[in-house]
């Protein structure tokens, strides 16, 4: 498979994509977490150069393989904390809104937000959209593994 475009990005779209980051950079979420929460999203979208790069940038925080080994069976294993398995099930109810799903039930809401205040539950919802987001663009466009931005 070859990609499509090899320069997709308009200069001011990058420019708004900067400032979305920075200010989902700057509610107070465990960086961890949010790797974690994007990570699980594009596992989900099945968007390898985000599942590539989320990897890298994870391993650079000191994520440990065990856990990234993990993500995807994140409820079947002992390596989560409640936080990051609250961030988790929001992500995967976030991310799966195809017809006839229920997204962020009630349930899954409650415990997002007993571990999280309403700066950090929106600093992990604007990263599971803005990941959305690239995960659409690299579905497609035929974006390849093994770049990192």
């Amino acid at each position: 498979m070859e990609a499509r475009m090899q320069s997709p990005a308009n200069p001011d779209v990058f420019t708004a994509i900067q400032h979305l980051y920075k200010a989902m950079q700057a509610g107070g979420v465990d960086p961890a977490v949010l790797e974690l929460v994007h990570l699980r999203a594009s596992q989900i979208n099945g968007c390898s150069p985000c599942v590539f790069a989320g990897v890298a940038s994870a391993k650079k925080r000191g994520e440990t393989d065990e856990r990234l080994h993990n993500v995807v069976t994140w409820r079947e294993t002992p390596f989560f904390s409640e936080q990051e398995r609250a961030a988790l099930a929001l992500a995967e109810a976030a991310t799966r809104i195809q017809d006839g799903a229920p997204g962020v039930t009630d349930e899954i809401w409650d415990a997002a937000a007993a571990q999280f205040d309403e700066k950090q539950l929106s600093s992990i919802i604007l990263n599971i959209a803005l990941t959305n987001f690239f995960n659409r663009i690299n579905r497609t466009i035929r974006e390849q593994a093994g770049k990192t931005w």
